[in-house]
């Protein structure tokens, strides 16, 4: 019998772990069995490593050849286990050393003719190899530069196994086969419409602005209420020129998740905008919190906005249950998916947009509205009180007067005069809360909120008050606080006056503008 190993990467989720690839060739009834929980993709990659072998110039062994994909008691799935196959029959074949791929992980799936094909999720692939003490890896030369973002790894690009196998061998690299066409270049990225918005197109709603300016310093979720026209969409739209670069933690943390769901920007290997997610309102639960059937599960919306914004427009269109299940990210900052052969976690910190109208009918005027006072109710109430409870500021708003139309000609501030201001006021509760895991003011759990972050007894004296005759409840005191202490570092104070708390607890519990 004969032995060769090496390695590949499996993905739960967002999360990889490494897989010993064994293969071993015995006698017996000539033909390729896969043994280790193998589905239906990874199981079709004995007819992909064979036609691919064969392509590239090698002899296939015409024994009985087991491949074990160890642990053996983890589902795998995927094609991107096909190179380290390939390799690993090879080595046990004999037409490579075995010790020169013992010490690689290897990534890629294969064409028929031999080629590496750019796969999914190769970023949180490279990372669990990093992790698992790996140094080498092997991916398909598209994914280069996706894989290369982690540090303190040598990255082994390779076009086709025939290039991977000179590699090995010590040959050089074999001449470029004239009849194989190059490979395809990534398309250009279409203008960003992003890259052209900015917050002085708005005019009016000075307070919708403010309240804009607040939810960018702290991470704070918002709700705009009114009737068409009056800017919500257009305000949030324009709430990610506000927000500061993600940091590098945080930007390799998005990126992952972009990569594994295949949403990854052409030509773009490192996101490093805050995300922004704006799904309709026909979505589905599955599509907004993730899912899938089996082995396959998906982040959603929600994972997708991770570090960023989830745009939620005519939020009262939308499914009750979806709106629900925002409840758990909302408060944990992941949703965890269970089925019956595995379950997984997705983080899911992002900040949550809502906008909505006041009644179905949507008249622009309030004297046009044809609703009953009941339907106007009901209508609303499909946001629910414990959802309503989790956002920190609530704003009713009514159209821009003339008066307020022309004042803001004038006065009205760009997003980078903006940006600027909210940058400041994040650096500020950074270094406050340097010896914490937190690193922005809607981060810190209540009861070290309440703890550690309390302001003075003077200062809360209005909240207080709001608490004791049932107009807050305790949840919505842990967001006025944590509201409070942005509205102090927008304004650079060491701590929250009466003003602050105030103002913190007008706007939760939905100031009409």
């Amino acid at each position: 019998m004969t032995l060769a190993k090496t390695r590949s990467v499996g993905l739960v989720g967002v999360d990889g772990y490494v897989v010993d690839v064994e293969a071993a060739i015995t006698s017996g009834v000539p033909g390729l069995h896969l043994v280790g929980l193998p589905d239906t993709a990874l199981n079709e990659s004995r007819d992909r490593v064979r036609a691919a072998i064969f392509n590239s110039g090698e002899e296939w062994p015409n024994r009985h050849v087991t491949i074990s994909l160890f642990p053996a008691s983890v589902p795998k799935r995927g094609s991107t286990f096909d190179i380290a196959i390939a390799t690993a029959i090879l080595a046990a074949a004999g037409a490579i050393p075995p010790r020169s791929c013992a010490g690689l992980v290897l990534i890629g799936e294969l064409g028929l003719d031999g080629r590496l094909r750019a796969i999914p999720g190769v970023l949180p692939a490279v990372l669990a190899a990093a992790n698992a003490g790996c140094r080498t890896v092997v991916v398909p030369h598209p994914n280069t530069a996706e894989a290369r973002l982690v540090p303190d790894i040598e990255v082994i690009p390779a076009a086709s196994l025939r290039s991977l196998l000179s590699l090995l061998r010590g040959d050089p690299p074999p001449p470029e086969d004239e009849q194989e066409p190059p490979p395809a270049e990534a398309p250009a990225r279409p203008p960003d419409r992003r890259d052209t918005l900015d917050l002085a197109d708005v005019r009016g709603q000075a307070e919708a602005r403010r309240a804009l300016e607040i939810s960018a310093a702290g991470g704070h979720h918002l709700f705009y209420s009114g009737p068409p026209g009056c800017g919500k969409t257009m305000l949030a739209e324009r709430l990610p020129t506000l927000m500061p670069p993600l940091a590098p933690e945080a930007a390799l943390e998005v990126t992952a998740i972009h990569s594994v769901a295949g949403t990854l920007p052409p030509g773009q290997p490192l996101i490093t905008r805050p995300p922004f997610q704006a799904p309709h309102h026909t979505s589905t639960r599955a599509s907004m919190v993730g899912g899938g059937s089996g082995r396959v599960l998906q982040p959603g919306a929600v994972t997708l906005a991770h570090r960023g914004i989830l745009f939620m427009d005519e939020a009262p269109e939308f499914d009750r249950g979806t709106l629900e299940a925002l409840r758990q990210p909302l408060e944990e900052g992941e949703v965890r998916i269970s089925r019956a052969e595995r379950a997984t976690s997705f983080p899911a910190r992002f900040t949550l947009v809502l906008a909505a109208n006041p009644c179905p009918c949507a008249a622009a005027k309030q004297i046009d509205c044809s609703c009953a006072p009941a339907v106007r109710r009901r209508y609303l109430e499909r946001i629910s009180g414990p959802l309503l409870d989790r956002i920190d500021l609530k704003l009713d708003l009514s159209p821009a007067t003339r008066a307020e139309l022309r004042y803001d000609l004038e006065v009205a501030e760009p997003s980078r005069v903006v940006a600027d201001r909210v940058l400041l006021a994040r650096e500020r509760a950074v270094k406050r809360l340097a010896e914490t895991p937190w690193r922005a003011n809607s981060e810190i759990p209540g009861p070290e909120l309440r703890r550690h972050f309390l302001p003075s007894a003077e200062a809360m004296r209005t909240a207080d008050d709001a608490l004791q005759n049932g107009t807050l409840s305790v949840r919505g005191l842990d967001r006025v606080l944590r509201v409070a202490w942005t509205l102090a570092d927008l304004a650079e104070r060491d701590t929250p006056t009466a003003d602050d708390v105030g103002g913190a607890l007008a706007l939760w519990t939905c100031r009409k503008t």
